[in-house]
């Protein structure tokens, strides 16, 4: 599946890193420890998390995440959209909770 695919399935808004809706995504991570993103996550997955300054960036690209989905209506600070736009990773967002978008990222991917 497609980053672009999940957008549109469950109606996720694109903040920035639009070069890379076309990612293949193989798995989903959702975590807002920074360190076991790091140590955990692997490549393909999508990272569900509430945090939004660039150090997220940061580990998305070390870990050549498909994208990052912020949650409860958070939205990605300038450092991150830059970040991401230059990565080609998506910083997506949702309003919804992390426990609604986990289930619903599950369902999809199972």
């Amino acid at each position: 599946m497609k980053v672009s695919d999940l957008v549109n399935q469950l109606q996720l808004e694109v903040f920035c890193g639009q070069a890379g809706l076309d990612n293949e995504i193989t798995g989903g991570y959702v975590s807002d420890l920074l360190s076991d993103v790091m140590g955990n996550a692997s490549e393909g997955d999508v990272w569900i998390t509430l945090q939004t300054h660039q150090n997220v960036m940061a580990i998305a690209s070390l870990k050549e995440l498909a994208a990052v989905i912020l949650v409860k209506g958070f939205e990605p600070d300038e450092d991150s959209v830059k970040y991401s736009n230059e990565e080609g990773i998506p910083v997506l967002g949702t309003s919804m909770t992390t426990f609604e978008i986990s289930g619903k990222l599950y369902d999809i991917l199972k």
